[in-house]
């Protein structure tokens, strides 16, 4: 698939069909991930793939703040990607103060970009995902047993799509773009 078909075709996925991904396809996705650029490449973007039924309950049962929708979703998809970064790494100096007046929100920043890399890898491979954004990120570390160091960036729901999605009405180039 070409970027900008890759780019112009994705969409996030809430349905999947009860077939995990195999462990072969994910390498393939993460190894594309990791190319994903990060402060002085740093590369602190780690995947926890989370396919135990027990553990994927656990976290749409008392992860997701309530969120019915979230809690559905998950419990919908036969694998959950926790996705998590490497704290005090992005935006900080060897001394440890911040370089920039951003501080330490470029590990979101770098998150961001390498979950974005991660879910058009995916589509690339016939995989759909779904960034979630509500959730305890305390209770999922700990349901996870997140390394010390680390903290949970986002959930990706991942699995072989069961639907079909229209792209949503999009912003035009001229409501988005300011030439100086």
């Amino acid at each position: 698939m070409e970027t900008l078909e890759c780019i112009n075709t994705r969409r996030s996925i809430r349905k999947f069909k009860s077939e995990a991904v195999s462990h072969e396809t994910i390498d393939s996705i993460i190894t594309a991930a990791s190319m994903a650029p990060s402060w002085k490449n740093t590369q602190i973007t780690r995947y926890h793939i989370i396919e135990a039924p027990d553990l994927l309950n656990e976290i749409a049962d008392h992860c997701v703040l309530g969120f019915e929708h979230n809690r559905e979703l998950i419990k919908g998809a036969p694998q959950l990607v926790v996705v998590s970064m490497i704290e005090k790494r992005c935006g900080y100096e060897k001394d440890g103060s911040f370089t920039t007046s951003k501080e330490d929100r470029w590990e979101m920043f770098d998150a961001g970009i390498a979950s974005q890399t991660f879910c058009l890898a995916a589509h690339d491979l016939g995989v759909g995902t779904v960034i979630l954004g509500i959730f305890d990120e305390d209770q999922v570390a700990k349901a996870i047993a997140l390394p010390e160091g680390q903290k949970v960036a986002a959930l990706i729901a991942m699995g072989y799509p069961d639907q079909e999605c229209q792209a949503p009405k999009r912003k035009t180039v001229e409501e988005l773009v300011q030439y100086l």
